[in-house]
């Protein structure tokens, strides 16, 4: 790998992880145009560029970050100690922490069928492009959402649940995570503040799963390019880089109605997808 397809991932992966357009269906489309998807090195490659937007995500939300840090080290305390239950949901920061594991715990079911998901998309184009246009749409629908005012610490376990749902979704390439999670939050009544401060919490743990599975899956290869480590790293500080400017772009955004940009550009790319998809099959 060289140092300029280091940098071109890395910038892919921290717009496209953050930006609400899908970063596992872009660097999909980026390995069938450059022919890469069969390098056996990717996983590892892909763990540090997914390590460098998880660093993006805890410096750019660091506050909301270190309070739920302390409040689960709490929570931990109060389970030894035998307080948890009498303490219940608490204070928002609790209460926030157990949506936020309800959220997770929809991924689970949705995980065994990731990788069939994904070898589909990966040899036929065409879903891979069905899957840009359901990101659209639900772009354009979330700009037409009133604006909600729930806030994470009167989130409901139902509501928690079909945020989580949307996340779950977001396992097949092409479907953004930060789009759909948002979209759900907006979709369930939260004000806009709460739905992008929720989908990137809820995204740390994703991504951090994401990367010990990719971890795994170098492991299970076995191979560990060492001599490719300084690459790899430029990539990583590229995407963290850039994915602190795409969260901050993103809130600009989402906060000033503006996700239609997205669908647009969402919908063009699907439709370029499935047509190219098509005329694969028909020539």
């Amino acid at each position: 790998m060289t140092i300029l397809d280091a940098i071109l991932q890395g910038i892919i992966q921290g717009l496209t992880e953050f930006l609400p357009v899908s970063s596992s269906g872009h660097l999909m489309l980026y390995a069938h145009i450059f022919g890469n998807t069969e390098d056996s090195n990717s996983f590892l490659f892909s763990a540090f560029l997914h390590l460098g937007t998880l660093l993006a995500t805890c410096l750019a939300f660091k506050e909301t970050v270190i309070a739920l840090a302390k409040e689960g080290g709490s929570m931990i305390s109060d389970l030894f100690t035998g307080k948890l239950i009498k303490k219940g949901l608490g204070s928002s920061e609790r209460r926030m922490l157990y949506m936020l594991i309800l959220s997770l715990l929809v991924l689970v079911p949705f995980y065994f069928i990731r990788d069939f998901i994904e070898g589909v998309a990966e040899k036929y184009v065409i879903a891979l492009g069905c899957f840009f246009l359901y990101t659209s749409c639900i772009l354009f629908l979330s700009d037409k959402c009133k604006k909600g005012k729930k806030n994470a610490g009167n989130l409901t376990w139902k509501e928690a649940l079909i945020i989580g749902l949307f996340q779950a979704f977001a396992l097949f390439p092409g479907i953004s995570r930060s789009g759909s999670t948002i979209c759900g939050a907006l979709f369930v009544g939260t004000n806009r503040d709460t739905a992008i401060k929720y989908s990137f919490m809820l995204g740390i743990p994703t991504i951090l799963a994401g990367c010990l599975v990719e971890i795994k899956d170098a492991v299970d290869i076995g191979q560990f390019p060492v001599n490719e480590i300084p690459v790899y790293l430029i990539g990583f500080v590229i995407s963290a880089i850039v994915g602190i400017g795409a969260i901050k772009l993103v809130d600009l955004l989402v906060k000033n109605n503006k996700f239609k940009y997205f669908a647009v550009y969402t919908l063009i790319l699907g439709l370029c997808v499935v047509g190219y998809g098509v005329f694969n099959i028909v020539r």
